[in-house]
């Protein structure tokens, strides 16, 4: 059972109807239906962002994300982190008035600067610690490319391996851009060489990310999710519920 009834995302945000059953289907398809889950959405605020922000392809993501959440987490509203050299804002959308929410937000924010993944993965690690969730975290991370300090990045994924945090990060751009070659590397970190489990995956969008349909966007989304949980559970990141114990193998 999702954790937002249908009925009630009729009648706070009827725009997302067709995305909330979208996601449904994926979620069921693999093995998630009644998972509960806190969803965060980081956003790349740096200056090669802006044709993305304009023609809406953010706010597209920020509305398919939501439609997601509404099946794991119960409260309507999604953390978002927006990011560029530092961190530019961390603040939430809602099911409620979600309608051009992106653009509001970031035309408050002013000057879109380089790309540091590590002051955003800090920022989602802090909020998620402080929040006190006990469900895990699925955090969708969005970007055109690379950190300008890959270490530092790539340090923080492997100490968040010890977390219940899953990172899924999503590329917007050309996908055979050298600029992707550090999220496939992150992607394929060696386990338990490097980090606990795997705890991330990476998939390109494309150039124009609407036109990934949203069937194939929310496959993409929580796609390597249940291996997550299930490699999580047996290194004891996450507890092994009754539910996980006698789920046929």
């Amino acid at each position: 059972m999702a954790a937002i009834s249908l009925d009630t995302v009729r009648e706070t945000a009827p725009a997302l109807v067709n995305l909330y059953k979208s996601a449904g289907v994926s979620l069921a398809q693999h093995g998630l239906d009644g998972q509960r889950a806190a969803v965060y959405l980081v956003v790349d605020h740096s200056g090669s962002m802006r044709p993305y922000y304009r023609d809406g392809s953010v706010q597209a993501l920020a509305d398919r994300v939501l439609g997601l959440s509404a099946h794991l987490d119960d409260d309507g509203r999604v953390p978002v982190v927006f990011f560029s050299t530092g961190i530019d804002a961390v603040t939430d959308i809602a099911l409620a008035g979600h309608r051009g929410r992106i653009e509001r937000i970031a035309a408050g924010l002013g000057h879109m600067g380089r790309t540091a993944y590590h002051l955003a993965m800090d920022a989602v690690i802090d909020h998620y610690l402080d929040s006190g969730a006990t469900d895990p975290a699925l955090v969708v991370f969005q970007t055109d490319g690379g950190p300008a300090d890959k270490p530092a990045a790539e340090r923080y994924l492997c100490k968040a391996s010890r977390l219940p945090l899953f990172w899924q990060f999503i590329g917007f751009g050309d996908p055979d851009s050298r600029q992707f070659d550090f999220l496939r590397r992150l992607d394929e970190l060696p386990v338990p060489g490097r980090r606990v489990v795997d705890n991330a995956g990476f998939f390109p969008a494309g150039e124009d990310p609407s036109k990934v349909s949203d069937a194939e966007l929310y496959d993409r989304l929580v796609g390597e999710f249940p291996a997550w949980l299930a490699a999580a559970r047996a290194a004891g990141v996450l507890p092994v519920t009754a539910a996980a114990r006698t789920a046929p193998r």
